[in-house]
Parts: structure tokens; C-alpha cells; sequence
């Protein structure tokens, strides 16, 4: 198990991961749908929708195998997969350079990518200051549908 912790800069209350050869489709993919369940997924990409529009916390989890749920201590659980076939993860805000950003070595092939919100509810008025947190759990899987685990409130 490989484990970052980032800050990365949710411009437009979002962050994405991707393979670093992807190209930018992620524009696209946040229809409707995806904005509420915080999460879109272009060829190569997930991006995450966030409750502020700064800087949050990140940490990312690269595992062998799926890992259990732990659902009680998250308000929000959404899963995707990625094709990560360059072997390089990218983790970048939305409008973050990609060649500063940082990249996570990892096996090329296709990822199962479980993204667990906490404590949304913590946001301030302005949107500018809380404790939510955001986690993301990768381990190399088949590529699956987008799967909410469980609906915030």
C-alpha cells in the first residue's frame, strides 16, 4: 500500500486524478448527474467535486486489493474506474499546470476508484473554510459502472 496526503487547490469546487497522457475531456463530463454525485469520469479521468472552492485536503491510497468499506465514518461514497495505462497518476487541481502536479507511480492498467467525502457539513457560510476531507482509494480492478455506495444528505 502506497499512502499521500495532498492539498490540492478545488478551483471551481473540484480536483481531478487522471493518467498523464489523458487528454482534457473532464469539461464535458460534469453533467448534471455528476455534479450531484460529486463525481465525473472522462477516458483516462475522474474528477472530484468538492464543497469549497480553495485548497482541501486529498489523501490517496494506491492498494493491492479492494479494501473494505467503511461507510459509517464517510457521508458520501462514490466508485468509478480509470484506465491508468501510462503507469502515472496525476493528481492536480482543475486548473493546476499538470507538469507541477504531483504524479504517483503505479502498475499500468485499469483501477477501481472508491472516493469517500467527510464531514461536508463542517463548511463554512463563504465556502472558504471547513474540515471536509476527501479520500481516495485505488486497487487495480475491471473496469466497472459508476456506483454511489452510499448518497449524502
Amino acid at each position: 500500500m502506497s499512502l499521500y496526503h495532498l492539498e490540492l487547490f478545488a478551483d471551481y469546487f473540484q480536483f481531478r486524478i487522471q493518467d498523464e497522457r489523458a487528454t482534457d475531456k473532464l469539461p464535458d463530463a460534469w453533467t448534471n448527474e455528476a455534479v450531484e454525485r460529486l463525481l465525473a469520469v472522462a477516458p483516462g479521468a475522474v474528477g472530484v467535486g468538492t464543497v469549497r472552492n480553495t485548497d482541501v485536503p486529498v489523501t490517496i491510497e494506491i492498494l493491492e486489493r479492494e479494501p473494505e468499506c467503511d461507510a459509517g465514518d464517510f457521508d458520501h461514497i462514490v466508485e468509478c474506474s480509470i484506465a491508468l495505462d501510462s503507469g502515472v497518476l496525476v493528481a492536480a487541481g482543475t486548473t493546476d499546470y499538470l507538469p507541477d502536479a504531483k504524479c504517483i507511480d503505479v502498475t499500468p492498467g485499469s483501477y477501481r476508484v472508491r472516493v469517500c467525502f467527510a464531514q461536508l457539513d463542517t463548511v463554512s457560510d463563504d465556502q472558504l473554510d471547513g474540515s471536509d476531507q476527501y479520500h481516495l482509494k485505488l486497487w487495480p480492478a475491471a473496469p466497472g459502472p459508476v456506483t454511489i455506495v452510499k448518497q449524502r444528505s
